[in-house]
């Protein structure tokens, strides 16, 4: 299992890039009140038939030619569902495809957020062919990061030239802060 819901939400949306996703968006919103963290990610890549969607939570079963098992999305619906939350996901060929995961808060058996940041990172500077709208949510505080709007300013500059991945990554720091004021979750 994987020790902390970021590297779950990375396996995710690694999935959408492999699904030939054009835009990906993920969200993360705690709500202390609630006692809830929830993690939506939907894509429009190419979606599972009704049979594969059926197979996707069980571990022996992956699309992936280059392993026999596929134990991502088993563990990420146990981890939820282990800390008091829900896991769904809908899925349709041609239109794409929707993970929901929710875990309680003060459940002892809920893993840490983790490095959000460094996940989002990842995923915007290494797969730029396609798009991502990033959506945080901290009881009533948000901010979203939409690589749609950062295409506009930066033209044809990659997001890996060093001072831009640098910026990617101070401002989704500086926006998270400024929600969470560096509370862990």
């Amino acid at each position: 299992m994987m020790p902390e819901i970021a590297l779950n939400v990375l396996d995710v949306a690694e999935n959408s890039v492999r699904a030939n996703s054009t835009l990906v968006t993920i969200e993360v919103i705690i709500n202390q009140e609630k006692d809830l963290l929830s993690v939506l990610i939907k894509d429009n890549g190419c979606g599972m038939t009704e049979e594969q969607l059926k197979k996707v939570e069980d571990p022996f079963f992956t699309t992936r030619s280059t392993r026999k098992v596929g134990l991502g999305v088993p563990f990420y619906k146990q981890a939820a569902l282990a800390a008091g939350g829900e896991f769904y996901i809908h899925s349709k060929v041609g239109e794409g495809t929707e993970t929901y995961a929710s875990f309680q808060l003060s459940n002892i058996d809920r893993m840490p957020l983790g490095d959000i940041n460094g996940t989002i990172h990842t995923l915007v500077v290494y797969n730029e062919q396609l798009d991502f709208v990033y959506h945080y949510v901290f009881n009533d505080a948000e901010f979203t990061l939409d690589t749609r709007e950062f295409r506009e300013i930066l033209g044809d500059i990659s997001f890996k030239e060093p001072e831009i991945s640098q910026y990617i990554m101070d401002y989704l720091s500086e926006q998270k802060d400024s929600c969470d004021h560096g509370v862990k979750v």
